[in-house]
């Protein structure tokens, strides 16, 4: 092993007589450190975006969502809601209200969602500590509701925080019947903004956030609740907290985490991860084919020394394995100076943020990074798996020609 090696390193290393070998080696080693660095830089983009869209998620979704599984509404047990509230792993819930609406903030109208909670709805997300104006204020100390409109909403009505314009807000009737005059068939309230939030562009344009006895007031509803949100303790174990809690609420109910509430995006982001994984490891495969071209000459130039190693009682074996070593030697160092400069780049884009979003409605404005150990593991197993393959290739049937005829 160690005379394979030691070969190997000098025919890397030494001067060939065809410069053409140099060349061809240098791109091999340029082509595997790109590939890996690429590799590097574009996964770490991806753990950035995707731990940058959990934390907006985390700001707006609960960590356990539950909702009916057949109708819009339903009016939850106090019994069990006392025992859902002595589970353990479960910090606080909230009890929620929503519908679609109509909002008119003086000439301007808006079709949006709003969002009856309760007083412990800030404590189960984390909404109030994303407000652009304002507070997350529900009521004032005299007891008058307000509401928390997105900054999308607000923007599109004009709409600030002056307490002078109220926001109307339109509800169809649940008993309408055949009216002749439009109106009766809806409920009418209005309400003063006391804050406004700005946490993700779909969100800042769909929800408007108001006291639930207020919407239970405009829905015509008496103690019915949409769903269900919940908290957990930093402790608690989610799985097991969440098998508990379907247990308690029946089939009846559909109990969601946060990650079931955003299914379709992750699977997405996670698909995408791999389709770009692959992608990436395809053009590394295509690079390493210049390492077949290099080990290709090598052979050739070294016809002479594969005699007379053969003369001093070298075996097939060792005369392979200096091929392979050689090869693979070049993907070690392509890989080695990939994973460098990839770390280089990921940490000063951390670091200063060099490279910027052109976007001002975004919560940061450069691109985030997040380097995980898993992708410095895998990612240099990758390219060494690939240039072994690339080695053992040529070596293997080329070689044949020279050690049968020797």
């Amino acid at each position: 092993m160690k005379l394979s090696l030691y070969i190997a390193k000098r025919y890397l290393f030494a001067k060939k007589s065809r410069n053409a070998i140099n060349v061809i080696s240098s791109i091999s080693v340029a082509g595997v450190t790109v590939g890996t660095m690429a590799l590097i830089i574009v996964l770490s983009v991806f753990n950035g975006l995707e731990s940058l869209v959990r934390s907006i998620f985390n700001t707006f979704d609960p960590d356990l969502k539950i909702t009916p599984a057949e109708g819009k509404s339903f009016i939850p047990d106090s019994t069990v809601l006392k025992l859902l509230s002595e589970i353990n792993g479960i910090a606080c819930y909230s009890l929620c209200v929503e519908e679609n609406a109509l909002l008119k903030y003086d000439e301007k109208q808006y079709v949006a969602t709003i969002k009856g909670v309760d007083d412990n709805y800030a404590q189960v997300t984390g909404i109030d500590s994303s407000m652009w104006d304002g507070g997350f204020i529900l009521r004032s100390e005299q007891g008058r509701p307000y509401a928390i409109p997105g900054i999308g909403i607000a923007n599109y009505l004009g709409m600030r925080i002056n307490f002078i314009t109220p926001l109307n807000i339109y509800v169809p009737r649940r008993t309408a019947g055949t009216e002749l005059n439009p109106e009766d068939a809806f409920i009418r309230n209005y309400i003063f903004p006391s804050g406004i939030y700005q946490v993700e562009q779909e969100y800042d344009s769909k929800y408007v956030f108001i006291p639930i006895d207020f919407a239970r007031e405009l829905l015509e509803y008496k103690s019915e609740v949409t769903s269900v949100e919940i908290k957990f303790k930093q402790a608690a174990k989610e799985s097991s907290v969440q098998k508990d809690v379907v247990n308690l609420f029946g089939k009846g109910f559909i109990v969601r985490n946060k990650y079931e509430q955003q299914e379709i995006f992750y699977k997405v982001m996670k698909s995408e991860r791999i389709a770009i994984f692959f992608i990436l490891t395809l053009i590394l495969i295509i690079a390493s084919f210049s390492i077949i071209g290099s080990l290709t000459m090598l052979i050739l130039e070294k016809e002479r020394d594969i005699g007379i190693l053969r003369s001093l009682g070298a075996d097939n074996t060792l005369i392979r394995k200096i091929f392979i070593f050689e090869g693979w030697l070049i993907s070690i160092i392509g890989a080695f100076t990939g994973i460098l400069l990839g770390f280089a780049v990921c940490w000063i884009q951390q670091t200063y943020g060099i490279v910027r979003l052109q976007s001002d409605s975004l919560i940061v404005n450069a691109y985030p990074v997040v380097m995980k150990i898993k992708d410095f593991i895998v990612v240099p197993v990758t390219v060494l798996l690939i240039g072994f393959w690339a080695a053992w290739y040529p070596v293997r049937f080329l070689t044949k020609k020279y050690l049968t005829k020797n």
